[in-house]
């Protein structure tokens, strides 16, 4: 089985090379990194709404980018920085995952500066097995 590997090589704030693939494909199955809700080497501003959107939209673009679609998440894992932002991001979740919601783990980690929210994902389409 061979490893196909996204995004190496890409750098993060302050121009650091980031030592990770931001996603990983092997026997049909892709792993995405977990996504911060960044932009342009920024965290984004205006809480936990606006940057679980940006986040999700981050982790989908990744998932896209190696041909794979939001119907092919099996598992997603959300780490937020305060629980009470819970039921917030669960709005905005419902917004992307409420048709076959995928099956999903959400614990409270701190996070670096400012930021409230990253999300990954695991996915799998058996015609790239």
């Amino acid at each position: 089985m061979t490893i196909k590997r996204y995004g190496t090589g890409e750098k993060g704030a302050g121009g650091q090379p980031l030592p990770f693939a931001r996603a990983a494909e092997a026997g049909g199955w892709l792993y995405v990194s977990g996504q911060v809700p960044m932009e342009k080497g920024e965290i984004v501003p205006g809480g936990i709404v606006a940057q679980s959107h940006k986040a999700i939209q981050n982790m989908i673009a990744i998932l896209n980018e190696a041909g794979y679609e939001v119907e092919d998440i099996v598992r997603i894992g959300v780490w937020l920085d305060d629980p009470r932002d819970f039921w917030s991001f669960n709005g905005v979740y419902a917004e992307y995952f409420n048709e076959n919601p995928p099956a999903r783990a959400c614990v409270q980690s701190h996070m670096m500066v400012d930021c409230k929210v990253e999300v990954d994902c695991v996915a799998y389409r058996a015609d790239r097995a």
